[in-house]
């Protein structure tokens, strides 16, 4: 029998999902084939709607060889694992003679810990451990999901937390759930032949396709020991969040309370000197603490070095004592003992960390009303760690429909470790960018609107001009408004303010709700706003009339005063680079080409992006952002935007009243 050919494959898998075959998908898949033959890297920007997981996933498949697919979000996730590589699979099977497995593998932390369900969890205040179910009450929260996961933990077969709906808190799972660390092993827990996080492991060792995230993915690449089964391919999709995931994980924090939780848990493990030289070095690390002030810290003060001098070493000392000290009046030892080792462990790494002062690492002190004061301290860069770890030894491609930043790969290339597209050289991995394109007519379908004429923002500087054109603006949308602003504070008082001047319309303000509800409200009436920061700018899909009008109140550069940022664009410009354009203006483009893509999700979607920031049509670097973005129709004339609004207002009331007809109709024909 002769080899399907990829077409094929491609037509089979996407019949099977009921999609339709974009030529993009057709250029992504063939282009993922050639660098998995070759073993070559690559770089692919595929808009919304292109079908990039069939694009990556049908060449993957029909090479055979094990492959890793990592994304950065639960929800892609759950798409790969639950709709698009079943239907795949079956799809292929007959022309492959081959069924691949797949499975999906999360951080030990993200499944049901048998031990801790069955036999308590360590009290910080005790010796031993205590019956959560029965410390909590069962009427209140806490005390209903415990006894739900209790009843859960009988049904599951897998024990991942996503596989319970619906969820729980926080504070709940975190009382039947241990971290790498604090885990005891198979081989030493009694529910080690049982345990779910060992079973999911198992099953990735066996599949084809394992699906992960790229928090794993970094942890993999970081820790040295492996995580991830062996592969041969790796394809990362939401490749835009790597370099922030990977920092995410290569970020430690050292805070008071965490100090001192470890204190209490290691206090009944070890000697009397032991316990007491750790408790003397939290104390004087919580004093220096009280009186820093916040920022970046380019040289550790003195009273703060001696403190984590002091924090250190009496961490060794603790460490070395509970390893060899045995007390069997303590119930469960080993799993009081692997906690208060976990606490302590992580304090002394990161006290070691900022007391070697590494000239890669950036040290910051902040302070938050909430959880008090902190000492951060993360990497300058991680693309050496990336170019090492991530490009050695098997084929990448990295995925996303926003890679492309001002023109080109150079950008997103760089914060991975790639040198420049098409650059040769011993210590750099030869890649390639392609950009596949989207379906939709982005010049048909939407429009790109500056403000040229509204003042230059000033920081946290009020915007009334601003509010007055937001106003004006979402009153000729009629609504159907997704608010993207640059900080929370910005949109807590452009809500206030608007709910005050168009109450018609009614605002959602993240925070105030779980953003699914925020979400589902917002797509539920077209007349209803939703306003937020970050989450939304890469979080919302609302194809539909219900997102006709996406505004970004200002450009969304990092804050002047953000520690990593400005170290990362000072050591670019000492280096005799552009810092600015290297790290302000590519975190921008990158966040606006992200919240642009809100705008059109579907073929039928219309609606105008409206940048409310004059810098974009009049700075030098304007133009750099606009080639980041999708190409929509370009205009600075209010007056015309405002005409389209109302224009793309009316036809969606005319259609939404067509539909309404259409099912009264069938309604009283169905009566």
């Amino acid at each position: 029998m002769t080899k399907p050919s990829l077409p094929e494959l491609l037509h089979a898998a996407v019949a099977a999902v009921g999609g339709t075959e974009r030529p993009g998908q057709v250029t992504m898949a063939e282009a993922v084939a050639e660098a998995i033959d070759d073993g070559s890297h690559l770089l692919v920007q595929a808009g919304t709607g292109t079908g990039k997981s069939l694009g990556y996933l049908v060449p993957a498949l029909a090479h055979g060889e094990r492959v890793i697919v990592a994304t950065a979000t639960l929800a892609l996730q759950r798409q790969l694992v639950e709709r698009d590589l079943p239907r795949t699979v079956d799809a292929l099977h007959p022309l492959l003679r081959r069924r691949p497995d797949f499975a999906m593998l999360k951080g030990r932390s993200n499944y049901l810990c048998l031990h801790r369900l069955h036999e308590g969890m360590p009290q910080d205040e005790e010796d031993g451990l205590f019956d959560q179910f029965e410390a909590a009450a069962p009427t209140s929260k806490l005390g209903q999901d415990l006894l739900r996961l209790r009843d859960w933990a009988d049904e599951t077969e897998t024990g991942d937390r996503d596989g319970l709906t619906p969820g729980v808190s926080d504070r709940a799972w975190a009382q039947v759930s241990v971290s790498s660390r604090e885990c005891l092993g198979a081989s030493k827990c009694a529910y080690g032949a049982e345990c779910f996080a060992e079973m999911a492991r198992e099953r990735a060792k066996l599949a084809e396709v394992v699906v992960t995230n790229h928090a794993l993915l970094a942890i993999d690449a970081i820790e040295g020991a492996p995580v991830l089964p062996q592969h041969e391919v790796l394809i990362v999709d939401e490749a835009h969040e790597l370099v922030s995931r990977v920092t995410g994980v290569a970020t430690g924090e050292l805070t008071p309370g965490q100090v001192n939780r470890a204190v209490r848990r290691a206090a009944k493990l070890v000697n009397e000197k032991a316990a007491d030289q750790l408790q003397t070095a939290a104390e004087g690390f919580e004093r220096v603490m009280e009186l820093a002030l916040p920022g970046r810290l380019e040289e550790i003060p003195e009273d703060l070095g001696y403190a984590l001098m002091a924090l250190r070493d009496a961490a060794r000392t603790v460490i070395t004592a509970i390893g060899s000290t045995r007390d069997k009046s303590v119930q469960d030892e080993d799993a009081v003992r692997k906690q208060a080792l976990a606490s302590v462990e992580t304090v002394h790494d990161v006290a070691e960390r900022v007391v070697n002062g590494s000239e890669w690492d950036v040290v910051w002190y902040e302070r938050h009303d909430r959880f008090g004061a902190s000492l951060c301290v993360a990497p300058m860069s991680v693309s050496g760690l990336l170019r090492e770890k991530l490009f050695a030894d098997r084929s990448v491609v990295l995925t996303s429909a926003t890679l492309k930043l001002g023109g080109d790969f150079n950008g997103v290339g760089a914060s991975l470790g790639l040198g420049p597209e098409g650059a040769e050289g011993d210590d750099l991995p030869p890649w390639k960018g392609v950009d596949v394109g989207s379906p939709f007519d982005y010049r048909k379908q939407g429009i790109l609107y500056v403000a040229k004429h509204l003042a230059r923002p000033a920081r946290d500087g009020e915007r009334t001009d601003m509010l007055d054109e937001l106003t004006e603006l979402i009153q000729s949308a009629g609504g159907r408004t997704l608010g993207l602003f640059s900080s929370m504070r910005a949109a807590q008082l452009a809500a206030e303010e608007l709910r005050s001047r168009i109450p018609e319309f009614p605002i959602l303000l993240q925070g105030e709700e779980t953003l699914g509800e925020l979400i589902k409200n917002f797509a539920a009436d077209p007349r209803t706003c939703l306003f937020g920061t970050l989450s939304l700018w890469q979080g919302v899909d609302v194809p539909g009339p219900s997102c006709q009008l996406v505004v970004m109140d200002k450009i969304p550069f990092p804050r002047p005063d953000d520690p990593l940022m400005s170290a990362r664009q000072k050591a670019v410009e000492e280096a005799g680079g552009n810092g600015f354009m290297a790290v302000a203006a590519t975190h921008a483009a990158l966040l606006m080409a992200q919240g642009a893509g809100r705008l059109v999700r579907a073929s039928g979607d219309r609606g105008v992006v409206a940048i409310l920031d004059q810098r974009l049509a009049t700075a030098r670097y304007g133009g750099y952002l606009k080639a980041s973005l999708p190409d929509f129709w370009y205009t600075t004339d209010r007056n015309q935007v405002r005409r389209s609004l109302a224009a793309i207002d009316a036809a969606a009331k005319q259609t939404e009243g067509a539909e309404q007809t259409e099912a009264a109709k069938q309604t009283e024909g169905a009566e």
